[in-house]
């Protein structure tokens, strides 16, 4: 869902986040807050609508040093003689939270195309933490697992046919694309992906620092620019390791707006159908809906992300990873 520049869609979009945040009721508050904050809801439609986003906003407030708190700490920050430098920073900042916990959804998609080397081409890669399905060990409770990794565990909860790999995948080459790559080797942006992580969420910020030290080992290469404009040059790059090209993103297309993300479906539907690549999603409903629309959601799950390959629905899971339904 996109901030909108009105203030009855800001409002809109800040109740949309309080239902997202539950768990993590420091940030649900302040959504809330926001949501029945005229002068605050006034003040951020001062911002361009891709600069109006909750976790945004939160963020950039907490790297200003406020600690998580009652909503009247951060309404005093923004109204303050500090939302200047708060402003600047949501500016120059961008949403980049890179959760690695979506791997539990992305590998038994990827175990889907085979056993033939990939080639990875990551879409809002970040700090391209999702590249590297093959360095995590993984637990589908009530479902199996895939061990043998010597990496980190990343766990969720499951059910359906989810298809558990036999092994994991041979990945021989991680490209990814991103408007601001961050850097694991610098502390500014390390620091940046750890304030993205909503406060009381522990066990993510640990699985995050994992994450970190597993690309540290091999930094992934990471191109500057918008992904329609680079995404011919990644797979380039992908074809030439000659592995099989598989370009993937997860929570990325949602930051277009709704004539890109069009462009962008009818450009990989094309590309899937003449051969250059595999393609999967793992995006909310609503960002690519005819993706969506292939697979009904089922009535027991809550779970707002479509996970698809080659655009049609295999499965829905939660924004973090925490949670698949296999369909």
């Amino acid at each position: 869902m996109l901030p909108l520049t009105d203030l009855t869609d800001i409002e809109a979009s800040y109740r949309y986040h309080a239902a997202e945040m539950t768990s993590s009721p420091c940030y649900e508050d302040w959504a809330l807050g926001v949501a029945d904050d005229p002068e605050v809801l006034g003040l951020l439609s001062t911002l361009p609508t891709d600069k109006q986003q909750a976790n945004l906003v939160f963020t950039a407030a907490r790297w200003h040093g406020l600690a998580p708190g009652p909503y009247a700490d951060l309404r005093t920050l923004l109204l303050g003689p500090d939302w200047p430098t708060v402003r600047s920073t949501i500016l120059s900042r961008r949403t980049q939270t890179n959760e690695v916990g979506r791997l539990t959804a992305l590998v038994p998609a990827i175990s889907l195309l085979g056993e033939q080397p990939l080639a990875l081409v990551e879409l809002g890669a970040s700090a391209g933490l999702c590249l590297f399905p093959d360095r995590f060990d993984h637990v589908w409770e009530g479902v199996g697992s895939l061990r043998g990794s010597g990496g980190p565990v990343l766990t969720t909860a499951a059910d359906g046919p989810v298809p558990i790999p036999a092994a994991h995948p041979r990945v021989v080459a991680r490209v990814g694309v991103d408007l601001n790559p961050l850097d694991v080797t610098s502390a500014d942006d390390v620091s940046w992906l750890r304030a993205l992580v909503w406060p009381g969420q522990d066990e993510r910020l640990a699985r995050l620092s994992a994450a970190i030290e597993v690309a540290r080992a091999e930094p992934p290469r990471i191109l500057a620019g918008d992904m329609h404009e680079r995404l011919d040059e990644a797979l380039a790059l992908a074809e030439a390791s000659g592995g099989v090209p598989v370009v993937q993103h997860s929570a990325a297309v949602a930051y277009l707006d709704a004539a890109a993300r069009a462009r962008f479906d009818a450009r990989m539907r094309g590309l899937v159908a003449a051969g250059r690549c595999h393609w999967i999603s793992l995006e909310g409903a609503p960002v690519l809906p005819e993706i969506a629309a292939t697979a009904s959601r089922p009535a027991a799950t809550a779970h707002p992300f479509c996970l698809a390959v080659d655009g049609r629905a295999v499965g829905w899971a939660t924004g973090h990873g925490d949670a698949l339904t296999w369909l």
